[in-house]
């Protein structure tokens, strides 16, 4: 069952073309990695399946919903850790998951909410407010709002990036664990180590163009290098 559709996605921003005809499907279940170098359109996508920019061209669903009809319905059923960190500067920490619980209509609120301050290790950091906290502690408050709600789906851009390596492991293994409870998790990255741990299938992407789609080789980086200077020569 796909629950990412995308056929001929094309994105350009004046004569750049970010995107380049783009089709993969993503499955229930699945780890997925979408792989490239800087600059090479992974971000854009993840943008515009998750109906934050629309596409120059293409199609696209999300656990059924046409994105592009309906992209706000679409953001109400999934969950986004953007690229970069941005709780709102004036609430806490605790206020800011507090506002995105009260967003989605959850239920036993204040206990969501203190499993990830637990889990995540940064109980001391409730009543601080958004703007003073360092970079990985907002990477924290990310993953837990995205999380907060449990969806079926879930978007990553670069999971891991400020991250100590105790967190790392601890993300990287509910990841696996979530995803064997039947939901998806699209995590988008260069760095190659951690599509190579864990994830099921992945995608290369270079210059908005989709240059491999399926399991991770086993020399990854490798592979994606040789893939990489064969377009490129």
């Amino acid at each position: 069952m796909s629950l990412i559709e995308i056929k001929n996605l094309t994105k350009k921003f004046g004569t750049l073309k970010a995107l380049d005809k783009v089709s993969l499907d993503v499955g229930k279940g699945e780890i997925f990695g979408l792989l490239g170098p800087n600059g090479s359109g992974k971000t854009t996508l993840i943008k515009c399946i998750t109906g934050q920019i629309k596409p120059s061209e293409g199609n696209m669903s999300v656990l059924g919903i046409d994105v592009l009809k309906d992209p706000i319905k679409a953001r109400e059923l999934i969950g986004i850790i953007p690229e970069q960190e941005n709780p709102p500067s004036f609430l806490t920490a605790e206020e800011y998951l507090y506002f995105v619980a009260k967003l989605r209509k959850l239920k036993n609120i204040d206990s969501e909410i203190n499993y990830w301050f637990k889990f995540l290790e940064f109980e001391d950091q409730r009543n601080a407010l958004c703007k003073d906290l360092s970079r990985g502690t907002r990477q924290k408050l990310m993953i837990s709002q995205a999380f907060l709600h449990k969806p079926v789906l879930v978007f990553i851009d670069e999971p891991l990036i400020n991250l100590d390596p105790i967190i790392q492991r601890k993300i990287k293994d509910f990841l696996i664990k979530y995803a064997k409870k039947g939901n998806t998790v699209f995590i988008c990255t260069h760095i190659l180590e951690i599509a190579q741990e864990i994830c099921s299938n992945i995608s290369i992407l270079n210059k908005g163009k989709l240059l491999y789609h399926g399991k991770p080789k086993k020399d990854l980086e490798g592979f994606f290098l040789r893939l990489i200077k064969d377009v490129e020569r």
